[in-house]
């Protein structure tokens, strides 16, 4: 179920950053986000150890920041995967979309999701 809720948020999150960064982060429609979604939370699972363990020193040396980096290439690989219906202008945009999504989500997890746990 917890699965399920995040696919949900990271697919509110896209339409969000879409409807904000309108020209340089498209996407068609409700249906896409959630397929971006569905689609960005199997490359997590698979894709994103693997890099980070490549990248482990990079990681260590930037104190952590370096993993929004891997946030960001994994939004590449989603938007090469997804076509024209899931459109990132550029890494500097995939940059700053992980980067949201990624306060976005920490935000949500320790204010609305960790009070459903207490309840």
């Amino acid at each position: 179920m917890k699965w399920f809720i995040g696919i949900l948020i990271n697919a509110v999150l896209f339409m969000a950053i879409a409807g904000y960064f309108s020209e340089s982060f498209v996407l068609e429609g409700f249906g896409a986000a959630v397929g971006a979604s569905f689609l960005l939370s199997i490359i997590n699972i698979i894709v994103r150890p693997i890099l980070v363990i490549l990248t482990l020193p990079a990681t260590v040396l930037t104190l952590g920041f370096f993993l929004f980096v891997i946030n960001a290439i994994t939004l590449e690989i989603t938007d090469y995967l997804m076509g024209d219906s899931f459109e990132i202008a550029g890494f500097g945009m995939a940059l700053l979309a992980a980067v949201i999504m990624s306060i976005v989500t920490l935000v949500l997890n320790k204010t609305i999701l960790k009070s459903s746990k207490e309840k």
